[in-house]
């Protein structure tokens, strides 16, 4: 049988934004890895010896732009795949035994001048085994806005990265990313288990948008959700817990098995049962949702051309009014489609 302990690890951010230059800023997350390098091996002591899957906050590292324009937010705070943050996260994981998932702007030598946010995994000997670039955001460049030249250099597969793992096939979603349905399902079709949620949101009582679309992904999935919040935001001009708390993991029968408060912590930690989880999948059930799927009765209506264009910064600056403006656009092309009607 095979069960084994997850964690999402809360943990504080200290933002970059204030660094004056990219060394600096470098300083700035080199401490944070170098922490991590004792509090990630050091989980243990209260999750559990059997842990083999720890999950870390969105942007941990950094913070995010907050405006901040994408030139210079890109060489100030992205990081290279093949730099030495990636690096330190390598040998974290392979010190302390464990896949090490989490979440960090990078640039890419193919997209010059920008940068993308991407989630990434490490297994336990340190190798990188899913890269995934985050493909919905609201005021930053993704693969879609660049969709063609990005499938010419990756090719769709790049799109919804899998990693088949001893521990289950995993998968990562960013932040809003799991208020998607269509989004998180690309994901579980091409066979994700467990899928960890670096993410940064408020704490509030009663259940948020983000709390109740985990819930549901993971249930219309049958999958696992392991999200994992910031203990805190330290330094930016709002209060700094103002998103803390509400790591969680939820199981396949969208339960929460294990919930933080605030502050930094691996309280969250919980059992991931992936044989449990595959009976579930291969049972004749009414609930067993993805096999009771009937793809060609939505595949007409996800194919209309009213929505989201791609490729729109192929040959434009990326800039927060340019975002603004396209969804302006989508706005009237829904409008004259009767799919949403003009406000009173």
């Amino acid at each position: 049988m095979l069960i084994y302990r997850a964690v999402p690890m809360q943990i504080a951010c200290h933002p970059v934004n204030d660094c004056p230059d990219r060394a600096a800023a470098a300083a700035m997350m080199k401490k944070c890895l170098d922490r991590l390098a004792v509090t990630v091996p050091g989980s243990r002591i209260s999750a559990g010896p059997d842990t083999k899957l720890i999950v870390l906050p969105e942007y941990f590292m950094t913070g995010f732009p907050m405006g901040m324009a994408i030139g210079k937010w890109a060489a100030l705070a992205a990081v290279d795949i093949d730099g030495p943050e990636y690096s330190a996260l390598a040998r974290i994981a392979a010190d302390a035994k464990v896949y090490l998932a989490g979440n960090a702007y990078v640039r890419d030598k193919h997209f010059p001048g920008i940068f993308f946010q991407a989630c990434f995994i490490f297994d336990p000997s340190g190798k990188h085994i899913l890269h995934y670039h985050r493909l919905t955001s609201m005021f930053s460049p993704t693969p879609h806005d660049y969709l063609d030249k990005y499938l010419d250099v990756y090719g769709a597969d790049a799109l919804f990265p899998v990693a088949r793992t001893p521990i289950g096939n995993l998968a990562c979603i960013a932040s809003e990313e799991i208020q998607y349905p269509e989004l998180v399902r690309c994901f579980a079709l091409k066979g994700a288990e467990v899928l960890c949620h670096p993410t940064s949101e408020p704490y509030k009582t009663g259940l948020t948008p983000k709390d109740i679309m985990k819930r549901a992904r993971a249930l219309e999935n049958l999958a696992y959700v392991v999200s994992a919040n910031s203990a805190g935001m330290i330094g930016y001009p709002f209060l700094d817990n103002t998103c803390d708390g509400l790591s969680k993991v939820i199981d396949y029968d969208g339960r929460v098995l294990a919930e933080a408060g605030f502050g930094e912590t691996v309280a969250a930690a919980a059992d991931i049962n992936i044989s449990a989880l595959r009976r579930a999948r291969n049972a004749t059930d009414i609930n067993n949702y993805p096999t009771r799927l009937r793809m060609e009765l939505y595949a007409a209506t996800y194919a209309r051309k009213e929505f989201y264009p791609p490729n729109t910064l192929l040959n434009t600056e990326p800039t927060p009014e340019h975002f603004r403006t396209m969804q302006k656009h989508v706005i009237e092309r829904l409008r004259k489609a009767g799919v949403i009607e003009a406000e009173e």
